[in-house]
């Protein structure tokens, strides 16, 4: 048996509860994690954050995206609750990977902005940059310089939490990616754990949340914006190499 194969690691979502995206997303991060998906146990987030033992039966830690819900508009339950669990996860320095609305709150917890802005939405296969200091980072420094990513949302980043270095940018939205400084936390903007498949079905799965401002022009050149991303596709599982050996 591999140490990989004794890895559990706790998936945090933000979904209703007959939403079918559920085991879709931990199916997604077992497979681009290298793991079996029963080595990712879930928690929704709309029950509140989990307990200290259910982190501390589990290694790590994964942040999903969303389904109807926002980090600008904070209407989740327990909101407060759950900012405080996020600063507790980072003075911990537990071992976590977030993406989308995970990425959003872990900022928001931490000191920095998140706006609601439609108008900067990003959805389909998207072109990274990775900055100077993404180059330099042991886990976003595997990738190219500049990336195809998967993305679907309308929050952003506005002011990344003090001491923080951005890791990577796009054109709409400057704020792809962080790391904790000097913890073994990354949160990206982008979902490594889609490809143009998955990601496609989600964004049909949300739609009038993710396209109501858009003609029908634009959702039918949204559609066709779906690309691979064999780059990003490698993340999770170099995530899991570097963080747990």
């Amino acid at each position: 048996m591999s140490a990989n194969a004794r890895l559990r690691l706790l998936l945090l979502q933000i979904r209703d509860s007959d939403d079918p995206v559920i085991e879709e997303e931990r199916s997604s991060f077992a497979d681009k994690a290298g793991l079996d998906v029963e080595q990712i146990l879930l928690h929704n987030l709309l029950d509140g954050p989990p307990t200290h033992a259910a982190v501390a039966a589990c290694d790590g830690l994964l942040v999903g995206g969303s389904g109807d819900y926002y980090v600008s508009k904070g209407h989740l339950p327990a909101f407060d609750e759950l900012t405080r669990f996020f600063e507790e996860v980072a003075d911990r320095a537990y071992p976590t990977f977030a993406s989308c609305f995970g990425f959003q709150l872990l900022i928001l917890a931490l000191g920095g902005r998140i706006v609601h802005d439609p108008a900067h939405t990003e959805l389909g296969t998207l072109e990274l940059t990775l900055t100077a200091a993404g180059r330099s980072d042991p886990l976003l420094g595997t990738l190219p310089p500049t990336f195809n990513a998967q993305l679907g949302h309308k929050d952003r980043a506005d002011e990344l939490p003090p001491g923080f270095e951005n890791l990577a940018t796009s054109k709409l939205c400057r704020f792809q990616a962080f790391r904790v400084p000097n913890k073994p936390i990354w949160a990206t903007q982008f979902h490594p754990e889609l490809d143009s498949h998955t990601n496609k079905s989600r964004y049909l799965r949300y739609l009038e949340g993710y396209a109501e401002h858009l003609t029908e022009e634009e959702r039918k050149r949204t559609l066709e914006n779906y690309r691979n991303s064999p780059e990003t596709g490698e993340l999770l599982k170099r995530f899991v190499e570097l963080v747990f050996g």
